[in-house]
């Protein structure tokens, strides 16, 4: 008896362990996410789940840290994960385009840096052909037309893939590099049946959520996303 009790103990050390092992990782080093819109269409989808790198971004003060550890800023290109300037609540994925000191220009829907057309086929997308002229009476004219706009220091400029529908840095201006969270580098998991955005509260709700995803997941699994690498 006494030594059942001792292996039990042994499990249950080894548990709580592991789970604040994966708990210090979700929270410093790879953290997961959920893509709810369709901001960054074709790139990730609705129901994507993402690995994200959230250390990349972290501070390095010293010059020894900055020349050991496997941290940068963001560049050009990268797929990131921030807080939301307008509702700080609100983890937001996008695409930087712009690195401090850039002149960012929006030309009927076509990205210019620092006054040079950008090709960015391989991953942007239009998909309305309407296009807001530079004096139309709303906000709606940066969606197509923007700037020129310089990317002040300490920040960076986000836009969504998909261009034509995506709420970004054209709107709400420069991202300051300490709303940063980490860099999204692969799809671990890419469900298309509703997977909830986590917003429920009571534990039915919770259930719910659970059970119909379980329904789902054979059929509703994007399989041949899994694992995917984004870039």
């Amino acid at each position: 008896m006494a030594q059942d009790r001792h292996i039990v103990r042994e499990y249950l050390e080894a548990l709580i362990i592991a789970a604040i092992f994966l708990q210090f990782a979700n929270t410093f080093v790879v953290q997961t996410y959920f893509i709810p819109s369709s901001s960054m269409e074709d790139t990730l989808l609705i129901g994507d789940h993402l690995f994200v790198n959230r250390f990349i971004y972290g501070p390095a003060p010293t010059a020894l840290e900055r020349k050991l550890l496997p941290l940068r800023q963001a560049r050009r290109g990268d797929i990131v994960v921030f807080r939301s300037k307008e509702n700080p609540r609100i983890d937001v994925v996008k695409r930087c385009v712009g690195l401090p000191g850039d002149t960012i220009r929006v030309v009927d829907k076509r990205l210019f840096i620092n006054g040079k057309a950008v090709d960015d086929s391989a991953y942007a997308v239009h998909k309305d052909a309407n296009h807001f002229p530079p004096d139309y009476p709303t906000q709606m004219s940066a969606r197509d037309n923007f700037g020129p706009f310089t990317v002040p220091k300490a920040s960076c400029f986000c836009m969504g893939d998909n261009r034509d529908n995506s709420w970004d840095s054209r709107f709400w201006g420069e991202l300051p590099d300490t709303y940063l969270l980490g860099r999204a580098f692969a799809i671990y998991w890419s469900y298309g049946g509703g997977t909830s955005d986590g917003s429920a509260q009571s534990l039915s709700s919770k259930i719910a959520d659970l059970a119909r995803t379980a329904r789902g997941f054979f059929s509703e699994t994007r399989w041949p996303r899994t694992f995917r690498v984004v870039r």
